[in-house]
């Protein structure tokens, strides 16, 4: 039998059995944590213990599966395993540990920046393409001819400008932002570039404003530490996207306030909205000084 569902950790063959066992920490996985142990099971094909948790860590689906046959006295081996895991996991956690490992799940309430107001034009800085790799970002969220495309928090279209004339002539690019400032910038220059297939939305901190089942690639570039309302935004987000569209998420890791984000936060809040997480890409932005670029898509 194979296991349920793969996260965290595994254990691989030992002798004539697969052992498979995963720890998710709840700031990844906060859905499955419950109170107590609710079932440990010994059958004839696995053992499972349900999710629980245990001094701050979730245990998901702890299966011992066979490939071969599993004899009584493999099965007995196989629970005696499993309780010996449960015995190591209920241990105290110790002072000391990484703020990664120790740390609850962020609040709904956490910290965010303030959006920018200042000079939209320091984000049209040379080289900038090169260091971002942005072909490469476009290629991975599959902008292309004729595709529909979202530029969350456009400040000065710096990306849109790439997006309109990648997805020309019959693709549009959507520049989202909630500063008036940065949507006059980006009319006046889609004008000036003599770009028709940007339309500018003027948005809200909880709400895209994008037309529904229309977007097939979304770019959220240093943007969202800015976002007020996360789970909001993702979750109408969601309601604009087509079947199997990407959502990219670029940025650098932080407390929040400080135009920053934890990368784990993100992909807690993205899966928590409905997303889930289909590809890391952080060597990539490293030349334009962020952490990660993540690629997500609607569950």
């Amino acid at each position: 039998m194979a296991a349920l569902r793969t996260i965290g950790n595994s254990v691989k063959r030992r002798g004539r059995l697969d052992l498979h066992f995963y720890v998710a920490h709840p700031l990844r996985l906060p859905h499955l944590a419950l109170a107590t142990v609710q079932q440990l099971t010994l059958t004839d094909d696995y053992v499972k213990l349900t999710p629980t948790t245990i001094h701050g860590f979730t245990i998901c689906d702890m299966m011992l599966a066979e490939k071969t046959g599993l004899s009584m006295r493999s099965k007995k081996q196989a629970l005696l395993f499993a309780l010996t895991l449960l015995a190591i996991l209920v241990a105290p956690v110790r002072p000391g540990l990484s703020a990664q490992t120790a740390t609850a799940p962020p609040s709904t309430n956490r910290k965010t920046s303030t959006p920018y107001t200042g000079d939209l034009s320091i984000f049209d800085s040379p080289g900038r393409d090169e260091r971002l790799h942005i072909n490469r970002v476009m290629d991975l969220l599959g902008v292309g001819p004729d595709k529909n495309v979202a530029d969350i928090g456009a400040g000065s279209g710096w990306f849109t400008v790439r997006a309109a004339r990648l997805v020309a002539p019959k693709g549009t690019v959507y520049a989202v932002d909630i500063n008036p400032a940065a949507i006059r910038y980006i009319k006046d220059r889609a004008t000036k570039e003599k770009l028709d297939n940007v339309q500018a939305i003027l948005s809200t901190p909880d709400d895209p404003k994008l037309p529904a089942e229309s977007i097939d690639s979304v770019l959220l570039l240093k943007t969202y530490h800015e976002v007020a309302k996360p789970l909001d935004l993702l979750r109408h987000l969601r309601t604009s996207l087509r079947p199997d569209a990407k959502v990219g998420i670029i940025d650098r890791n932080g407390n929040g306030a400080n135009h920053g984000v934890s990368k784990d936060i993100v992909i807690h809040e993205a899966r928590e909205a409905g997303y889930h997480l289909v590809d890391e890409k952080d060597d990539l932005v490293k030349d334009d000084n962020m952490d990660y670029f993540l690629i997500f898509t609607a569950r």
